[in-house]
């Protein structure tokens, strides 16, 4: 069996974005895809995120964070690739800087 390439990326997604349960939905979508990482909103209006696990995986979920949910107005999502840290346990949301 081969070793997945586990990944880290660093996303900020820029649009309609908060108010609009892009976080809560972000975490739904990390937890069934087993990303583990953060997601949270900016005071410029920007959600940013960070996101460990396969590439694969970390792959499907920035792509639905070009779409996000429903509410969603997604204008741009830029995306930084960081070194893998395996540094969470889970997906959660935080509320403070």
């Amino acid at each position: 069996m081969e070793k997945k390439e586990l990944v880290r990326a660093h996303l900020r997604i820029y649009g309609i974005v908060q108010g609009v349960f892009f976080r809560a939905t972000m975490k739904e979508v990390a937890d069934r895809l087993g990303v583990t990482g953060w997601v949270r909103n900016v005071p410029d209006g920007s959600v940013e995120a960070v996101v460990e696990g396969p590439k694969d995986k970390v792959e499907e979920l920035i792509k639905w964070a070009h779409r996000g949910p429903p509410a969603a107005r997604v204008e741009k999502v830029v995306v930084e690739w960081q070194p893998y840290k395996g540094e969470f346990k889970n997906f959660k949301i935080k509320y403070f800087w």
